[in-house]
């Protein structure tokens, strides 16, 4: 079972990695808020330990992003600002806990424990487009029950395509969801369409990857063209 555990403070990243991993989890480490943002959403996590006062991206900020792109992955907040407002702050952006520093590590795996129980009681989303399906915790994709290959950067361009289907989505907005520190360069996306076409539509006869002039993308369900 897999944690992440976004925290710039390196030696209680270290203890938290050392601790957890002696209690059977398999523990990510980032110490920004842009790697832990990306990890968040192309790795398959039982929980994020999320500290608020991360460089790059706070992490209400990351919260908050995890949460617009339904990523239900559970957020336990651990933060030195411990006052009702910054608890309220962190519960509203939707983390699933709060746990304020200096913290038992006993109530920590306890409260670890808790949201991994109730998370499991709730099937992890599919995104359907037609015959096109993601499976976002497994990080699967396939397309009319055959399985398809893709790279983390690939999965992230067609989900966020894929939560927002029929829709135009620009390609400032792909870019941020899956190039987090380095969405500058417009041809990254271009890139990666392109070949998302050759593995999803091509060997399939479909045209369900659209361009939008001057927008950028969108994702259909066209089995009625195929």
């Amino acid at each position: 079972m897999r944690i992440l555990v976004v925290e710039d403070e390196v030696d209680l990243a270290r203890t938290l990695h050392t601790g957890l991993t002696a209690e059977g989890y398999s523990v990510d480490l980032a110490h920004d808020g842009r790697q832990g943002l990306w990890m968040a959403r192309t790795g398959t996590y039982a929980a994020v330990v999320l500290d608020l006062m991360l460089p790059g991206l706070n992490g209400y900020k990351v919260c908050a992003q995890l949460r617009r792109e339904s990523n239900a992955t559970p957020i336990l907040v651990l933060t030195a600002k411990n006052g009702e407002w910054d608890q309220t702050e962190a519960l509203d952006t939707g983390a699933d806990d709060y746990l304020a520093k200096p913290f038992s590590y006993l109530v920590l795996v306890a409260r670890l424990r808790a949201l991994v129980r109730r998370a499991a009681a709730v099937a992890p989303p599919v995104l359907a487009v037609g015959d096109l399906s993601l499976d976002v915790a497994a990080r699967v994709c396939r397309r009319a029950g055959a399985r398809v290959d893709l790279t983390p950067r690939e999965f992230a361009v067609l989900e966020l395509l894929a939560r927002r289907a029929g829709q135009a989505v620009s390609k400032a907005d792909l870019l941020y969801h899956a190039w987090p520190d380095d969405a500058l360069d417009p041809n990254l996306v271009e890139a990666r369409v392109s070949v998302l076409r050759k593995k999803v539509d091509a060997p399939f006869h479909r045209q369900s990857l659209q361009t939008v002039r001057g927008i950028g993308y969108r994702l259909v369900d066209d089995r009625e063209r195929g």
